[in-house]
């Protein structure tokens, strides 16, 4: 007690400064017990989560093993099968148990295929487990809301349409993304319908997940994709264009010459691509007339294209670009004339004034 006042008029006879350092110093520490305390509690907490999780797992997938088991052999469910399917419905209301039992099924789903598959779909069902997912759906937090479609999607629950659908405009797009995929993976092309008015951007990461959704699918029937591809929302273009050439569309030939006068240069470069792809000849004619009206981007983008399908009837608009100021176009142009016209290509030797570096023309003539 002496000693506390001893140190109590120390402290009370130093300046007001060090008082106040003293004071701050005091709080920092007590800050630092408090929040070491608390991270000793928070790993402690989590150690005996992943202990109880491990367990639960081993719990989980023992008793689904044996329902899938049981499953295979009779067509009625067993008195066994019967009770784990209330267990199930018993534990699912507790949000942690209810989180393994789906990675469990997930886990499992995603390791077998066929009868086996279909058995974990059909106890998804009758445990109730997707009307866990569809209360997500009413979440105001959007990484619940995404999170219950991707269970559903994952779960092929169908019934689940009407109100995924209804959040294709939801603000964030995580969600909206886990709705096209939603859409896509369970309705394939017919998924896409929401293509038809969508009025946000498509994103390119987005594009690509879709596209890859789809081709998981074989034999299926690849939708007329005009309308699309004369959608105002620039991002559904470029997508249905790369739907035009993964699926040879041969069939948009018109639209897609119609696309090349587009008001975006980034479209016009990717019908180019397309049209390449596809070997369409009657948009030589149109792109050759309209050359030297078009950017740079696009006139090495169409000598690209025609070095696949050039004839010699091409050879005066070869020879014209023999002399090129770009570097790309002129080596184009310069390996074509060598193939449709070799007399002619060996006369440019004769009148090498013309170019500025006479290093391409022997290059091209040595290879």
């Amino acid at each position: 007690m002496e000693t506390f006042k001893i140190l109590q008029n120390y402290f009370q006879q130093l300046p007001i400064e060090l008082q106040f350092v003293w004071v701050l110093s005091g709080i920092l520490v007590g800050f630092a017990i408090i929040f070491i305390v608390y991270l000793k509690f928070l790993r402690n907490s989590l150690r005996k989560e992943e202990v109880l999780k491990i367990k639960l797992q081993h719990k989980y997938e023992g008793l689904l093993l044996s329902y899938l088991f049981e499953e295979s052999e009779n067509e009625k469910l067993s008195e066994q099968q019967n009770e784990f399917i209330k267990t199930l419905k018993s534990e699912i209301n507790h949000n942690f148990k209810r989180k393994i039992v789906v990675e469990t099924l997930l886990k499992l789903k995603n390791e077998v295929s066929g009868e086996v598959e279909i058995a974990i779909q059909n106890l998804y069902l009758k445990s109730n487990l997707q009307e866990h997912a569809f209360q997500q759906l009413k979440s105001k937090k959007w990484d619940i809301v995404a999170n219950g479609i991707k269970e559903l999607s994952n779960f092929k629950v169908k019934e689940a349409f009407p109100e995924v659908k209804k959040l294709l405009k939801y603000p964030k797009k995580e969600v909206r993304k886990e709705v096209e995929l939603y859409l896509v993976s369970l309705f394939h092309f017919e998924g896409l319908d929401f293509l038809n008015n969508l009025k946000i951007n498509l994103s390119e990461w987005d594009q690509i997940e879709l596209l890859e959704e789809l081709q998981k699918f074989d034999n299926q029937e690849i939708p007329d994709i005009t309308l699309w591809l004369n959608s105002k929302n620039e991002s559904v273009v470029s997508f249905s264009l790369k739907l035009a050439k993964i699926y040879n569309k041969y069939e948009t030939l018109e639209t897609l010459l119609e696309l090349l006068n587009h008001k975006t240069q980034k479209i016009r470069l990717q019908v180019i691509d397309v049209i390449t792809h596809l070997q369409i000849l009657d948009a030589k004619e149109i792109l050759k007339t309209s050359f030297k009206k078009r950017s740079v981007e696009e006139q090495i983008a169409i000598f690209k294209m025609l070095e696949n399908i050039y004839e010699p009837e091409d050879e005066d608009f070869i020879v014209e670009n023999s002399v090129n100021n770009n570097f790309e176009i002129q080596y184009s142009a310069l390996k074509m004339l060598k193939e449709v016209n070799k007399k002619a290509f060996n006369t440019l030797f004769e009148q090498n004034n013309k170019f500025k570096n006479n290093t391409i023309l022997k290059f091209v003539q040595n290879n």
